[in-house]
């Protein structure tokens, strides 16, 4: 006689608070690595339905033995600068047993948190040097996320923040400080660079922010373009990594969607994807590279299962 696998209780909706509360940034890391070994995960391309003005739709849908997951948000860049958020949405998370939904979280919320913390566990396999100081530039939500995961996931405890809007770099730098972190606003982000061998590009992703060439021991993610037409890093950076140290991609999505490395004139599927780099760390093939490393996110369904994931009660 078979057993039926044990189902999801149902809950409610999550607020953005809830949200975040639900996803400890080590438990998030963790889950997200666990997931990229776990053979039942299968996430189907996604789909973005352009919209009037600029903005976009996103459907994203993915499961695993136990989870099913779809987030459906909206990407509104003109809303940048306006108070109102670019990104908004939901993840509505399904039981696979019963179909029941077990939980809706705020897609905003789980965007930012999943994304700062695919950047954590990049760093932590990849960065020659993982205690900083942390060049952010863009202040936004994805700045404040990636400011805190790195703070705790690997113990960052001096920032520096470069932003179009200095009231906005000012304010994240003010919660830095609440933190306990050292923080102070640059000016210039190419300025900033060789001070700080961590850096995270999280801006609207319009134009070029970064130009300078990072030195051997830099490590950048660059996580606000995530279309073949938008970019954060010259394309002459990008050369310079890809011929004197390491790129490694989120997924083999990149292929269709990594505008700062489409624009450079680089093949990105020759690169290895952050799951091809934990399958060299339990192999005991890894080796940290010795020029500088680029690992370009550009945003996958995984991880927002991954979140689920943690966010959902034990079965």
């Amino acid at each position: 006689m078979n057993t039926p696998a044990p189902s999801i209780a149902a809950h409610g909706v999550l607020s953005p608070a809830d949200t975040a509360a639900a996803l400890p940034w080590p438990i998030l890391t963790r889950e997200i690595a666990a997931l990229l070994a776990d053979a039942s995960v299968t996430v189907p391309p996604r789909l973005v339905q352009p919209l009037p003005g600029g903005a976009s739709l996103f459907v994203m849908p993915a499961h695993d033995r136990r989870v099913a997951i779809t987030k459906l948000i909206s990407f509104t860049p003109a809303n940048a600068g306006s108070g109102r958020p670019t990104i908004q949405g939901d993840v509505v998370v399904f039981d696979m047993a019963t179909g029941v939904r077990a939980r809706l979280l705020d897609g905003p919320t789980v965007t930012a948190r999943r994304t700062a913390a695919v950047s954590a566990l990049a760093a932590t396999l990849l960065a020659p040097r993982t205690d900083g100081p942390l060049l952010i530039v863009g202040a936004g939500v994805q700045g404040r996320s990636h400011l805190e995961a790195f703070a705790e996931c690997l113990g960052v405890k001096e920032v520096v923040i470069a932003s179009r809007s200095s009231t906005s770099a000012e304010a994240l730098a003010a919660h830095a400080r609440t933190l306990g972190l050292r923080a102070r606003v640059a000016p210039d982000a190419n300025a900033a660079l060789a001070d700080c061998p961590l850096v995270v590009t999280c801006t609207p992703a319009s134009g070029v922010v970064l130009t300078n060439l990072p030195g051997a021991g830099h490590f950048i993610a660059a996580v606000g373009a995530f279309t073949p037409t938008m970019v954060e890093l010259a394309p002459a950076l990008c050369r310079h990594v890809a011929a004197q140290g390491r790129v490694v991609v989120d997924t083999a999505d990149a292929l269709h969607e990594a505008g700062d490395l489409i624009q450079a004139g680089l093949d990105v599927a020759a690169f290895a994807t952050l799951a091809e780099v934990l399958a060299e760390q339990k192999t005991g093939d890894a080796v940290r590279p010795a020029g500088p490393v680029l690992f370009k996110s550009c945003g996958w369904a995984g991880w927002d299962l991954a979140a689920a994931r943690v966010a959902l009660p034990a079965a």
